[in-house]
């Protein structure tokens, strides 16, 4: 009788159910605001500047409206913003810096670092008609110190000292000054104290130190946070429009882009996406470096630990 060989039955693998969180993600539902946002209020925009700063008004191809930005007007403009930015970005780079340093590594008390934090994050965004509003208070003509110097005879002219290149300055730095303090109070607290202690214990001295050790670290978060500066302050036009008023209509580049919309006889709105497109590339190389400035910092950081 031939004997047959019992044969194994396959079983299949039981079926395991995939979780509903891995097939829907759900987290990814949080963000949908933020780039629904992005796209409608950021993106679709810039789409349209793109377009119609290289289209004619009957939807044509043309160079006409770049080459329109090479006008002396324009020009002078954009002379003046970027050198009141790059002015602005240095004095607020260093005045905040200093500031940060002697309230993140000076033996100041506890409350002083707690509230130059909390009136930085005030002043930052203090800006538009109400900073203007509060230096003519100061420094104009009937103003608090010209008042204060009346006795002594000495008057400041807010025609030559307010309403001009160097009163823009002044009126820049001060909100330049409290964002410098809030990006680089995080990038000082991040000097370690063993790092010091190190270069105390091979011989170097303080400026040794801060020379060959600390700025070398912190040059990137300075470099970046001097790039934020000089964008933050290139694109600002209401404080320039309260401050310079009729005298600065050609003056900034946000001036000249808002008056290319603001009446039917004058303006040029070819011009004037023109000059927003410029604009926006400005905005992205200075972001840009902002960006890849931070990401070295960090990238340093990382290994240091």
């Amino acid at each position: 009788m031939a004997s047959v060989a019992p044969t194994q039955s396959s079983t299949a693998a039981p079926v395991v159910p995939v979780p509903l969180r891995e097939r829907l993600p759900v987290d990814w539902i949080g963000l949908l605001p933020f780039f629904s946002f992005v796209a409608i209020f950021l993106i679709l925009p810039a789409m349209s500047i793109v377009v119609r700063a290289l289209t004619d008004g009957a939807g044509n191809l043309t160079f006409s409206n770049m080459l329109g930005l090479s006008n002396p007007v324009i020009s002078l403009a954009y002379t003046n913003t970027i050198m009141v930015s790059i002015i602005t970005a240095i004095s607020g780079a260093v005045l905040g810096g200093l500031l940060a340093w002697a309230i993140t590594l000076g033996n100041l008390p506890a409350w002083v670092r707690n509230t130059v934090l909390s009136f930085s994050g005030v002043a930052a965004n203090f800006a538009g008609v109400p900073l203007v509003f509060a230096f003519v208070a100061l420094l104009g003509r009937v103003g608090l110190l010209n008042q204060i110097l009346r006795p002594t005879g000495v008057t400041i002219d807010p025609q030559t000292f307010l309403y001009g290149f160097w009163g823009l300055c002044i009126v820049y730095t001060y909100f330049q000054i409290p964002l410098m303090v809030l990006i680089m109070t995080p990038a000082l607290e991040g000097l370690r104290k063993e790092w010091r202690e190190a270069a105390e214990n091979l011989g170097a001295t303080q400026t040794q130190y801060w020379r060959y050790v600390a700025f070398p670290i912190l040059m990137p978060s300075i470099l970046g946070a001097m790039a934020l500066l000089f964008a933050n302050a290139f694109s600002t036009y209401v404080t320039a429009t309260a401050l310079l008023g009729a005298i600065g209509q050609t003056f900034a580049v946000t001036i000249v882009v808002a008056n290319q919309f603001r009446t039917d006889t004058f303006g040029d709105p070819g011009l004037g996406f023109a000059l927003a497109f410029s604009m926006m590339v400005v905005i992205g190389i200075t972001i840009a470096m902002y960006t890849y400035s931070r990401r070295r910092a960090e990238r340093w950081l990382r290994r240091a630990e």
